[in-house]
């Protein structure tokens, strides 16, 4: 198999893009990754197999040594739930691209956009996903643009909504874009389409509709995932329920923020499905699942703790394009820093903090981490639901509940910066270190960097709570590293 000698992937630290570079290593290709801060990339295993290099689709300068020597580039990037103003985002960020990749001499870019007739009604998002694509012909590099409805794979937020809307709802009321016809698509399906264009140059300059074998309504999707998992679900329409109060319950109930589930949700309002089967014909080898079997294998990963990449990967779900705040010790900062010595090795002291959140928990007082998380969710934040992407493992940029993990030293720390909703910026962190007399030392250090006068009241008002609970939450993984030490 023939394949272009450099591959460029954007998105790399998002839910497709993840999943697309292994798929490109497999097939014998060199891979580059542009990403924004290349130590989001740390613990993904193909790292030491790709050359990251930094760069910024909103600004054009930062591109071209990222599109030196590359033949083909993938477009992964868009930026809904960075804003209102996603779309002008998104259309600058493809026309930065474009031009970077024309000057380059790129030979093809590959774009995954959103399905549905152009000559509709579309929802901003859907018709945004479509301008990206006529944006990024714009430079004249020939696009192969695939365009897909729902993508249907563990930690994706379509199956993720699905997910936790059938766990928790045994009736639901249901306004009416639950019974617009959709046809969704595997995840596997998406990527077996994007690494086969490789090799098909008749698939070059061209808007390819990809979908699975069934279409069906979100309430058969519903419908399907409650099979899957043997539960009874009862669904009720409505006549009038919109976008708006729909993503503030899905807000409510799942881990997908409003921000992010509006326009998802107005999308809804769209018939997707098929209207041209010229991806099928050009990709015979492509072997489409049914929507069930794509459910099946979703939930498969998810109990197996297989799931490669998630939704909450990408900093939009939660910071909006923000760059990540780097810990400083600045003036201003409020540092709280407890300290025990724990009669057990370093390496056990670190698994017992990188394994908090999630199912898990946070060991002391878990109540009450919930009851921030529900307020947060209240405020319109990010909440507890996100849980952990591995009950076990985490790597730079994972989300772990209302944390995002900022950095990670095996053996020895973990970072955490806090994304619910507080009046300044918040980090906690946790270290282990062995010591001489054969002990190690944990060192668990929470700090809060205020903005304004709100921030030191939210600080000291919760300082006696707070106190409370990291003082039981350093008691109890010292505990825990013991009994693990212990076990073993």
């Amino acid at each position: 198999m023939s394949h272009p000698k450099t591959i460029l992937v954007t998105g790399a630290t998002g839910y497709v893009g993840g999943r697309l570079v292994p798929r490109l290593l497999e097939a014998g290709c060199r891979v580059r990754c542009l990403v924004r801060d290349p130590a989001r990339l740390e613990g993904r295993a193909w790292l030491p197999q790709v050359e990251a290099v930094p760069g910024d689709v909103l600004r054009a300068e930062s591109l071209a040594a990222a599109m030196r020597g590359v033949d083909v580039a993938y477009y992964l990037v868009h930026s809904m739930g960075g804003g209102g103003d996603f779309p002008e985002q998104d259309l600058l960020a493809a026309r930065n691209f474009a031009g970077a990749a024309k000057d380059a001499g790129v030979q093809r870019i590959i774009y995954l956009g959103g399905l549905g007739d152009p000559q509709a009604d579309l929802s901003p998002h859907l018709r945004s996903r479509q301008e990206t694509g006529a944006a990024l012909r714009e430079a004249g590099v020939p696009v192969t643009e695939f365009r897909a409805a729902v993508i249907v794979g563990s930690g994706s937020v379509s199956f993720e909504m699905i997910r936790y809307l059938t766990e928790h709802l045994p009736m639901m009321v249901c306004p009416r874009w639950v019974f617009t016809r959709v046809q969704p698509i595997a995840i596997r399906n998406v990527l077996d389409y994007m690494v086969a264009a490789l090799d098909c140059p008749e698939s070059t300059g061209r808007v390819l509709e990809i979908g699975g074998r069934d279409v069906l309504t979100y309430a058969g999707m519903i419908r399907g995932y409650a099979r899957a998992r043997g539960l009874r679900r009862r669904l009720i329409s409505v006549p009038v329920l919109t976008p708006r109060l729909s993503s503030y319950w899905v807000h409510l109930i799942t881990p997908i923020p409003a921000v992010i589930a509006r326009p998802l949700i107005k999308g809804l309002g769209n018939e997707v499905i098929l209207r041209d089967d010229s991806a099928h014909r050009l990709f015979p080898s492509v072997e489409l699942l049914d929507y069930d079997s794509a459910v099946r294998l979703a939930l498969q990963k998810i109990e197996t703790r297989g799931v490669e990449t998630a939704w909450t990967d990408a900093l939009t779900s939660s910071q909006g394009a923000s760059v990540p705040v780097v810990l400083l010790n600045s003036e201003g900062m409020i540092i709280e820093r407890r300290q025990a010595s724990v009669a057990a090795e370093a390496s056990s002291v670190f698994r017992s903090f990188s394994r908090l959140g999630g199912d898990r928990g946070w060991l002391y007082l878990n109540w009450t981490w919930q009851l921030r998380g529900m307020l947060d969710r209240l405020c319109g934040g990010v909440g507890m639901r996100r849980g952990r992407r591995d009950p076990e493992e985490l790597r730079v940029g994972d989300a772990l509940d209302f944390w995002r993990v900022e950095a990670v030293e095996p053996g020895r720390l973990l970072r955490l910066r806090a994304e619910m909703r507080v009046p300044g910026r918040a980090w906690l962190e946790f270290r282990s270190s062995a010591q001489a007399d054969g002990t190690s030392s944990l060192t668990q250090t929470a700090y809060f960097e205020p903005k304004g006068l709100s921030g030191l009241l939210y600080w000291y008002l919760l300082y006696p709570i707070h106190r409370v609970i990291f003082s039981g939450m350093i008691r109890k993984l010292a505990e825990l590293a013991v009994r693990e030490k212990t076990s073993t």
